[in-house]
């Protein structure tokens, strides 16, 4: 395996080390000062910053391996997700056999669409006979009580969990059409994106994390009018604008990334962060009608896998499309 870490891609990463090792350092301070007072605040804090730790140093050992290092990856955090989503889907015991289609052969059979760069296949297999066949699974069952729920639930996992989540490690594949066209890098080697697609990919995630981010701070500094109060209280107007326009100068600032020019970058930016809020927005409406507060609890101070990447779901597909269209 050919790894993606390069110079840029390297000194990326280091500058993000940075900034958790300055956190840690101010949550340490704030543990010091404020612990006693707000013990639960403040251990959520850290929580989520030891988190962020892990979560930096999985993502630069997969890049450092190659490509198919991330999307095994992101093979796995789809199974996670599936697992948390399903869990809480009006499922039963009539649509077991179903479940596992969906597991252990639509889902691996479409990351490999992926790692071989079949991007006819890899576009089509789950909107299209995925979406066809599982709920012919489900009706030879023979329980149709409640089945539209059932199969909707169903269907709603393999696009969001399965088919959405592989486009964030698709990104990858992306420089390889853009220099060889769409057509030539359908048939590119399986592993081909070098450090250009980890570049790109590392951008997406920086935007729109960050945007999450940035959202939560202006939120909490100056926000007064909620957005959607019965969905979630704590989405507000102000968060929402302060994080979503600094999110987009940050990715004006880092389109030396990417291929494009500084204005394609800070507009593929605010596109990114306003999908990533509409995920995040439609995952905290799901959580309210199951009656959760989070998808699970495998990362601490974040809560599931879903929880955490609500945002790129809606985001990578949108993203990645919009490159491949204009730029391939």
């Amino acid at each position: 395996m050919v790894g993606l870490l390069g110079a840029t891609a390297g000194g990326l990463l280091l500058g993000v080390v940075g900034v958790l090792a300055a956190a840690s350092v101010i949550a340490a301070v704030l543990r010091a000062r404020m612990g006693a007072r707000n013990p639960e605040l403040i251990g959520n804090l850290v929580q989520r910053i030891g988190a962020w730790w892990a979560m930096v140093a999985v993502l630069a050992a997969v890049l450092a391996l190659g490509e198919t290092a991330t999307l095994l990856l992101f093979l796995v955090l789809t199974w996670l997700s599936l697992r948390e989503f399903l869990t809480i889907s009006p499922t039963g015991r009539a649509d077991h056999r179903t479940l596992v289609w969906l597991f252990f052969v639509v889902t691996p059979l479409h990351y490999w669409f992926v790692w071989e760069h079949w991007y006819g296949m890899f576009s089509v297999f789950i909107p299209v006979y995925a979406f066809l066949f599982l709920p012919v699974r489900a009706a030879l069952a023979g329980r149709t009580e409640g089945f539209l729920r059932r199969a909707a639930a169903v269907q709603w996992a393999a696009m969001v969990c399965v088919y959405a989540v592989s486009h964030i490690p698709a990104v990858l594949q992306l420089p390889v059409a853009m220099e060889h066209g769409r057509h030539v890098a359908e048939g590119s080697a399986p592993g081909s994106g070098g450090e250009a697609g980890a570049l790109l990919l590392l951008f997406l995630l920086l935007v729109v994390q960050g945007s999450d981010v940035f959202q939560y701070v202006w939120g909490k500094t100056l926000g007064r009018r909620p957005i959607a109060p019965s969905v979630s209280p704590n989405k507000t107007w102000e968060g929402f604008v302060g994080g979503v326009l600094t999110a987009t100068a940050l990715g004006a600032a880092l389109s030396f990334l990417t291929p494009f020019p500084w204005w394609v970058a800070a507009l593929f930016a605010f596109v990114s962060c306003l999908l990533g809020f509409g995920g995040g927005l439609v995952m905290s409406a799901i959580k309210r009608d199951r009656g959760i507060k989070d998808f699970g609890s495998l990362i601490p101070g974040h809560g599931g896998i879903m929880d955490r990447i609500d945002s790129l779901v809606f985001a990578a597909p949108v993203f990645f499309h919009l490159v491949r269209f204009f730029y391939a």
